[in-house]
């Protein structure tokens, strides 16, 4: 097969997951029915999961018609410090997208995230955040852990050294980079952008709708048992629920029942002031290399 053509590299909590959406529905690209494969990136430690192999990689996109451009929307790429270099050994001519946001509501948001997929036991943001220390040690960690490196909050927004590994080693022209305050405000525009940027017409026949609100679990100990099944609940649920395709379809039932839209607490005014602070290097960095102005998201001196 031909090599994937672009890549929507992160980061998580940006806006990846609608982008995503509007774009899969274009004829003229593709995207596996994985989402996020997470090929690249050897440096991620997903905690025991094995890194698939390149055939299998290259299966994802069997299905693909030959007048079809490939596609891989893996967000933690960004965070990856090998991600960029070996996609560039993958693929040269390889186009990267990085959508950005405020990177204290990303790391409140994934954390959200976190807590609702159950690779988060520390409730409370503010407590997360001060374990991050202690994670790197090995201590106070999950069952379920998930992506290790998305234990370190802090580390997930360094978004420029993030966004500089990929301005060294692919040309301007190859990168596009999209903040989510004008995705959110005006999200056609920046879906036509996108396409532009890929060199395909873009197609616009369907409404840009929210994707991916803020989700919280009903009930963790339901949650919890249905994404670990333990042997004796696997063996039961396999007799009473044989078919595949059935035991998907119930699965998918509970999760639904156990899910509830709710807002966000807000972060406490004194600690988003220590956070703005202690970002306020990395966003002066990035701004330098974008050209954006990104006072909103410093602390004001």
């Amino acid at each position: 097969m031909k090599n994937v053509d672009f890549f929507i590299v992160g980061a998580p909590k940006c806006g990846t997951t609608a982008m995503y959406s509007y774009l899969k529905r274009h004829p003229q690209i593709y995207f596996p029915e994985v989402k996020e494969p997470h090929y690249f990136g050897s440096d991620l430690d997903f905690h025991g999961q094995s890194r698939i192999t390149l055939k299998q990689y290259e299966d994802l996109y069997k299905n693909a018609s030959a007048n079809q451009i490939l596609g891989d929307a893996s967000v933690f790429y960004l965070l990856s410090e090998y991600a960029a270099v070996e996609i560039k050994k993958y693929n040269p001519e390889a186009k990267i997208i990085i959508m950005l946001r405020d990177p204290i509501v990303v790391m409140h948001s994934f954390h959200s995230q976190r807590l609702y997929v159950g690779t988060e036991t520390i409730e409370d943001f503010i407590e997360a955040l001060d374990a991050e220390t202690d994670r790197k040690a090995g201590k106070r960690l999950p069952r379920h852990i998930g992506l290790r490196q998305g234990l370190y909050y802090r580390d997930v927004v360094r978004f420029d050294r993030q966004v500089e590994r990929y301005l060294e080693r692919f040309d301007n022209d190859h990168v596009h980079i999209v903040f989510y305050d004008d995705f959110s405000k005006d999200p056609r525009a920046s879906y036509e952008a996108i396409c532009n940027f890929l060199g395909i017409t873009p197609e616009l026949y369907f409404k840009f709708e929210p994707v991916n609100a803020n989700k919280i679990v009903r009930y963790r100990w339901l949650r919890d048992v249905m994404k670990s099944k333990p042997k004796s609940f696997s063996r039961l649920y396999h007799i009473l629920i044989p078919h595949t395709a059935l035991r998907h379809s119930f699965s998918k039932l509970i999760n639904k029942f156990n899910l509830v839209h709710k807002i966000r607490t807000p972060i406490p005014e004194d600690i988003m002031i220590k956070l703005r602070r202690e970002l306020h290097e990395s966003v002066t960095g990035l701004e330098k290399m974008t050209g954006k102005d990104l006072s909103s998201w410093k602390a004001q001196r």
